[in-house]
């Protein structure tokens, strides 16, 4: 008696084939041969980085130097956010750090520098960058007039205008370079800063050298040339590259619109003179001064009145120095 072949029923277990790449793939009930599962091994791989990444983070954020930097910045937003919300007479000093927020193409340099900060790896990169800063400003200020007329008369007083459009593409530049080219690079765009920013405070206050001014201005240059860095170091790693690689790219592209619109001619608002005589709702003048038989009178604003009194003459007002020379 032969036994009879029991026919094969299909069930639900899955079936397990790995092919020459070793990718895992599965014959379930119900799905085509070639459904497929992601490699358990790629799946744990992307969650281990993400985990990783959070951990950074969050370690990032329990540091002090974080913490300090960020208790910094938001104490300077408070500062400058209560000085234009109440309403008050502005001091000196925060005329000072107002100025510094207002002159965008050098605030853009300095945030470029702060990246430039947070992506140093060591401390003398950032005291390097500091120090430059700080060494072409504390001069400038301090002798703003004899320095200002020596550049004057040298060749370069016929470019000043070009000074802040080449700190903002210097400082694109060097968040280009690599990290031993940018540890030279960066001090040196730091210095064009500081002697751009030295020329927008002493021409500010006019040669009078407020020191207020000039200290609170300096202040926010140094809150926005640090603390942002400072944010930033603790979670310095080869992701900023790219961001930073970006970041410079604006920076480079900004300072060639400003440069270009330098040389751009302004078209005049007002429309020419021949077009204001001919309008029709300007009052016609005298024919007789057309032709020149009669002077024309020296106001059209109202008539000349016999009776007026005749306003005083400047020899004879003290305020202005009359009869001084007349008295004995």
């Amino acid at each position: 008696m032969k036994k009879q072949k029991q026919p094969h029923r299909k069930t639900g277990r899955v079936v397990a084939k790995s092919g020459p790449s070793g990718a895992v793939r599965s014959v379930a009930h119900g799905e085509g041969s070639g459904a497929a599962i992601r490699d358990p091994a790629t799946v744990n791989g992307a969650e281990g980085k993400a985990s990783a990444a959070a951990e950074r983070f969050r370690a990032g954020v329990r540091t002090p130097g974080f913490r300090i930097a960020l208790s910094v910045f938001l104490a300077g937003v408070l500062t400058v956010a209560g000085s234009l919300a109440i309403p008050h007479e502005f001091a000196f000093f925060e005329l000072g750090y107002l100025f510094t927020l207002s002159i965008y193409d050098l605030v853009l340099a300095m945030l470029g520098l702060s990246v430039a900060i947070g992506m140093a790896e060591r401390r003398g990169e950032v005291v390097s960058i500091v120090f430059a800063f700080l060494g072409v400003i504390t001069p400038m200020l301090l002798f703003f007039d004899p320095i200002f007329s020596a550049i004057l008369q040298s060749p370069l007083g016929h470019e000043l205008f070009l000074i802040a459009p080449i700190a903002v593409m210097l400082s694109g530049v060097v968040l280009w370079l690599p990290a031993r080219v940018r540890r030279i690079a960066a001090p040196l765009a730091a210095a064009v800063v500081g002697f751009s920013f030295a020329l927008f405070i002493g021409l500010d206050d006019f040669g009078i050298g407020i020191k207020e001014f000039a200290f609170a201005a300096v202040l926010g240059a140094l809150w926005i040339l640090v603390i942002p860095g400072l944010m930033l170091g603790p979670f310095r790693g080869a992701w900023l590259t790219i961001p930073a690689r970006i970041i410079g790219s604006w920076l480079m592209v900004i300072a060639v619109i400003v440069t270009v619109s330098l040389y751009v001619p302004l078209s005049p608002d007002a429309p020419p003179l021949p077009e204001l005589l001919d309008d029709q709702s300007l009052a016609p003048l005298d024919p007789a001064v057309e032709d020149g038989l009669t002077e024309a009178p020296e106001s059209f604003d109202s008539p000349v009145d016999d009776n007026a009194i005749p306003p005083p003459e400047f020899g004879d007002n003290p305020l202005l120095g009359g009869r001084r020379n007349g008295e004995p």
